[in-house]
Order: structure tokens, then sequence, then C-alpha cells
């Protein structure tokens, strides 16, 4: 089996105090919302893009949090064999 690299992003709302910083350097991926820096909906996956990481390091708060998971797959040489038929 291999593995795939899954890098979430999100904003810890207890350590936000809302700088903007987050979407100024990234506004793909991040808002402002109701005060404080959030992940725009669909994009909690975008944590391996440059802008996310550069958005993460420079975060005054240190509020920007990405997870890295891996993740098992199935390749064609990991399948079982099937028993021959006659």
């Amino acid at each position: 089996m291999k593995g795939m690299k899954a890098h979430k992003v999100f904003v810890d709302r207890d350590l936000c105090y809302g700088s903007a910083e987050c979407v100024h350097r990234a506004p793909a991926v991040f808002e402002f919302a109701d005060g404080f820096g959030a992940v725009r909906p669909g994009r909690e996956e975008a944590g391996d893009a440059s802008e996310t990481l550069e958005a993460a390091e420079k975060c005054p708060s240190q509020a920007i949090r990405i997870t890295v998971t891996t993740t098992a797959t199935a390749t064609a040489t990991d399948a079982p064999s099937s028993p021959d038929r006659p």
C-alpha cells in the first residue's frame, strides 16, 4: 500500500485576534468572518499550498494549524489475487 498525504488547514479561533494577515497572504484560502480569520469553505485541503504555509508562518497569533495525515491507498500490486478458475 502507498500513502497519500493530506494537508488540512484550520484557524484556531481561541488564538486568532483578527489581524487578517492570513487573508492578505492567501485570499483564495482564508476569509475574514466575524472579526476573525477563517478558512474558506471547500479550501480545508489547501494546507500544502505555498501561500497557505506562508500565512501560517507569518500569523502573528500563530492561530493557523496545518495537519498532515497519511491515508493508505491500495495499488494494483497490493490487491489480493483472485483464485484461478478452471
